[in-house]
């Protein structure tokens, strides 16, 4: 029998693999009961069954820190907001989470099927859980805000258009090796690659724009040179794209590169599992003070000589003599509000005219898409949340701090005890360099310790510490299903999906198992076996 048996069999692969996934699952399920307090995470994708799959990830502060762990992956078949809402909280009753009392945020992207007021998702799990409050993904806001600032500015547009044509022609075989070596000859080293401009992450582009300005001499000599080849598409192609790099090109890609080097380090921040929602509103405020500096003369003079250099450096003209006319406005549009800028009459030299009509609307766009898509960081629990971080300056404030324990049922007359108190204690402790707090998560820690007397303060520190940030915990998931359901796999059912992608996924508890304690499970819950394994 021992011989004959293998144990090789999909019946048999399977049953390991929802044994080793359900070991991982319920030590995720024990720190979340541990934590009381948690937060879902849910997005879709379509994998190359054209199936589109919910990633689900629970988040929750436990045994001093901040945890986004991967639950599973779930077929959606229908993709209505009633379904999927019955499938999220399907899930949280099979893994025996107290959904109703300890879910305290819901993290989408701003679907309407997932953020409707009325009658998406997140409103129908609220029904049910009347602490759910819902998050926008705040690195998708960001997204949306770079998306429809370039939209907006005819001028952007086309650029990155330009930009997407080029990263087509370097990318093919004959020119992409001229390229690597023309890289090699000028600069030695490691040559750069243009990065394939994506539309769903708009903050990466940032390395496009810093590879392409820092080898922009090295592009166009490999244009030039193929210019002058026989081929006749391929030559063709280059001369068109040298004729359209021109000092307003450079322009577009200095400025791009400055606003999209910032917008790429708020971008990787907000994707970090141990931002809260304090630490992420001071980092867009600070964002857009960053961006109101570049309206001052003194950015604007330091942009344009970078510029200049660039353009000298790659012997581009300067003095455009054929400058065309500014269209003049119909007279019927008089009064008329546009949404892209107009003018009557034209700069008084380059720098002026890049000033007027390329730097200042591309920056002006930006922060009214900024206010406008974050301004919902105003609302009740957000102030609450804020007055939580050490940092602010209403910090432990009582009105603030109150508002949102009432909104989480909290006993107000304790929590106003409690914050009395916890503010007398970090008086006394602020001058020892050992209690210095910087985040939210530090006040939570020192809580921790002394959580059976500040029991309703703690709760709150881990509320506002569960509460999600961003979705890109789904999307690092999604990540993973690529690799698993790869062209090879596609048949693969979805429960072997979701098991091979919880071991995945968290590949480090999956480490951590213990084995024999594995064979123990797997022989009780399988007992017809050719091998005796107890």
């Amino acid at each position: 029998n021992l011989l004959a048996s293998t144990c090789t069999s999909n019946t048999i692969q399977n049953e390991i693999l929802q044994c080793l996934a359900d070991m991982v699952r319920d030590t995720i399920v024990k720190e979340v009961k541990k934590s009381e307090v948690f937060s879902v995470i849910a997005d879709e994708s379509k994998d190359l069954q054209k199936k589109e799959q919910l990633s689900l990830v629970g988040r929750y502060y436990y045994n001093g820190a901040v945890h986004e762990s991967f639950l599973c992956f779930q077929h959606a078949e229908q993709l209505d907001a009633k379904s999927l809402s019955e499938m999220i909280i399907g899930c949280l009753e099979s893994y025996g989470l107290e959904y109703k009392s300890n879910l305290i945020g819901q993290g989408y992207d701003g679907a309407t099927v997932m953020s409707g007021k009325h009658s998406g998702v997140a409103a129908r799990i609220k029904e049910k859980a009347n602490n759910a409050f819902y998050v926008h993904c705040n690195a998708h806001c960001l997204n949306l805000v770079l998306v429809d600032t370039v939209k907006s500015v005819p001028e952007a547009d086309s650029f990155f258009s330009l930009l997407e044509r080029l990263y087509v022609f370097m990318s093919g075989s004959y020119v992409h090796q001229r390229w690597l070596d023309v890289q090699k000859e000028m600069y030695g080293g490691q040559p750069r690659e243009l990065v394939k401009l994506s539309d769903t992450r708009w903050a990466c582009r940032a390395l496009t724009c810093r590879n392409l300005m820092d080898r922009l001499p090295a592009v166009l000599r490999v244009l030039q040179d193929i210019s002058t080849e026989n081929h006749r598409d391929r030559s063709i192609d280059a001369r068109g794209l040298l004729a359209q790099i021109d000092l307003t090109f450079i322009s577009l890609l200095a400025t791009f590169r400055k606003l999209f080097g910032n917008t790429k380090l708020l971008s990787d921040l907000l994707q970090s599992p141990s931002v809260d929602l304090a630490m992420a509103v001071d980092m867009v405020k600070s964002l857009c003070d960053s961006f109101q500096e570049y309206r001052t003369d003194t950015y604007c003079d330091q942009l344009w000589h970078d510029i200049m250099e660039t353009a000298k450096q790659c012997n581009v003209a300067i003095e455009d003599g054929e400058r065309k006319r500014l269209q003049k406005i119909n007279s019927r549009l008089g009064g008329s509000f546009v949404t892209c800028t107009l003018g009557l009459r034209e700069g008084n030299d380059d720098k002026e005219t890049f000033r007027q009509r390329l730097l200042y609307p591309i920056v002006d766009r930006i922060l009214c898409e900024m206010d406008r898509r974050f301004s919902k960081n105003s609302c009740t629990i957000m102030k609450g949340v804020h007055a939580l971080h050490p940092k602010c300056s209403q910090f432990l404030q009582d009105n603030l701090v109150l508002d949102l324990g009432k909104m989480y049922g909290c006993d107000c007359e304790d929590l106003s005890h409690e914050l009395h108190q916890a503010r007398n204690i970090l008086k006394r402790k602020s001058y020892s360099k050992d209690t210095q707090l910087s985040s939210i998560l530090d006040l939570t820690l020192l809580l921790e310790l002394h959580q059976e007397v500040f029991h309703e303060l703690f709760r709150l520190c881990k509320i506002a510490v569960a509460l999600p940030v961003s979705s890109a915990a789904c999307e690092r998931s999604f990540s993973a299903l690529k690799l698993i359901k790869n062209h090879l796999r596609t048949t693969m059912g979805d429960s072997r999906l979701s098991h091979l992608g919880v071991l995945s996924i968290e590949s480090r508890r999956a480490k951590t198992l213990d084995l024999d304690e594995f064979i123990k499970v797997f022989a009780r819950q399988h007992k017809n076996r050719r091998i005796n394994l107890l």
